[in-house]
């Protein structure tokens, strides 16, 4: 059975794959068989539209299938997820909708050093940062890249890498503005110690809007990456600057930006991660798809600088119940218009097996939003708690309940939902 206490894990850092690499480091993952499953579930909410006044009642059905598949080794080699779902509403409420969330990494080896790529992710994004998480403030969000990688042995320890890459991404409704965009990398990286790596790297990445915006960015960055027994840590400081084209109307800024990424194993049944980033962008990013809980308001064009920051702890008890903490901090600086968008929150996952068929699961969260346009401040909590039992090895069902409530210095903004859901899961294989 698909576990609801994976919300809370960690973001991935980098796109899944067969080959996870950074720039210095490649980790070959297990390959698995192909596994499908599928899900029917019922949710009644009392507060469907979370309205601060004349909230609606309805019952939405969904319906859900996710397909994951590793490929073996070779020469080439590809990692695929996908969970695509589609409800109704009984008193439509809302139109009938379809929720997709899906991630595909490949590459082939063309010739010794040189592969050449493909990546896609789409997601289901927010449209309005102020808003609140209904389909109508909903879109999809599709970025796809492609292109070839060289890596050039110069020495035993040194390497030069250099790629190019394509870049298209589009969303589900015509208000939002598709971009393409070219990146081009040039790198050196040299093996210091058998645990230790350091080099250099210079990116360009020219994005295109269909409007004729053009936004372009430039950085210059000094990158890392050390391991340890049971700690990795691997990293990138530098300069950036971002150049924009609005109608003949230029605008620049650069800055200081870095990433981070520590993972440690304190016991062998404890994990702590943190990962963070800095950087000058735009909305047609794949920031908010690496940063799940960073938010784009999509509702303007603008040059962005963007801070996250996300930890957390995992924890597998002997009692095979399970504990994951996450914490998240991120800021939005909408450089044309001015614009900053802060959120911080707190998110704890909990499951633990009550019979040897019988496991509960229990989630709460809160996020602080501030927004300095509206001088808004907007807090958020929502608790659930459910059940699930498996009534064969392959079919499951589980029962939940939940409340979530918002407070906001805007009383349009505040709402109460109360709601409760039925599920039954089936995997295939």
């Amino acid at each position: 059975m698909v576990s609801p206490i994976g919300l809370w894990k960690c973001p991935r850092f980098v796109i899944p794959g067969f080959l996870v690499c950074s720039f210095f480091t490649c980790q070959v993952v297990v390959a698995e068989p192909i596994a499908l499953s599928g899900e029917l579930t019922n949710r009644f909410s009392d507060n469907t539209t979370r309205d601060a006044n004349g909230e609606i009642s309805d019952t939405e059905t969904r319906v859900n299938l996710r397909l994951s598949h590793q490929s073996d080794p070779g020469e080439c080699q590809a990692s695929a997820f996908a969970d695509v779902g589609y409800g109704v509403w009984h008193d439509e409420t809302y139109d009938p909708e379809t929720y997709t969330t899906a991630d595909f990494l490949g590459d082939c080896e063309l010739a010794q050093g040189l592969r050449w790529e493909v990546a896609d992710n789409l997601r289901n994004v927010t449209r309005d940062s102020r808003g609140t998480d209904t389909p109508d403030n909903t879109t999809r969000k599709n970025i796809f890249r492609t292109g070839p990688v060289y890596q050039v042995p110069l020495s035993k320890v040194d390497q030069l890498r250099l790629s190019l890459h394509y870049e298209n991404t589009e969303f589900g409704d015509s208000e939002e503005i598709d971009s393409d965009r070219y990146i081009g990398s040039v790198g050196w990286s040299r093996m210091f110690s058998s645990t230790f790596s350091g080099g250099v790297s210079v990116l360009t990445n020219q994005a295109e809007y269909d409007s004729g915006v053009e936004i372009d960015t430039d950085v210059v960055s000094l990158d890392f990456s050390q391991t340890w027994a049971t700690t990795s840590l691997s990293g990138s400081v530098g300069v950036s600057e971002i150049e924009s084209d609005f109608g003949g109307t230029t605008q620049s800024s650069d800055g200081v930006v870095g990433d981070i990424s520590l993972e440690r194993e304190i016991n062998p049944v404890t994990t702590f991660y943190f990962n963070g980033s800095r950087e000058l962008t735009e909305q047609t990013s794949d920031f908010d798809i690496r940063f799940g809980d960073f938010v784009f308001d999509l509702r303007e064009t603008s040059e962005v600088e963007v801070t996250a920051v996300n930890t957390g702890i995992r924890r597998q008890f002997s009692d095979a119940s399970q504990l994951n903490f996450n914490a998240f901090a991120n800021r939005a600086d909408y450089i044309r218009s001015d614009e900053t968008e802060d959120r911080l929150g707190l998110a704890v996952g909990y499951s633990r097996p009550v019979l040897p068929l019988l496991t509960l699961r229990s989630n709460a969260r809160y996020q602080y939003q501030s927004f300095d346009e509206d001088d808004v401040d907007e807090e958020t909590i929502s608790v659930d708690v459910g059940l699930t039992y498996e009534l064969t090895r392959d079919l499951g069902i589980t029962g939940r309940v939940g409340h979530t409530s918002r407070s906001s210095d805007t009383s349009a903004s505040e709402y109460d939902e109360n709601w409760v859901s039925l599920a039954l899961d089936y995997r295939f294989f």
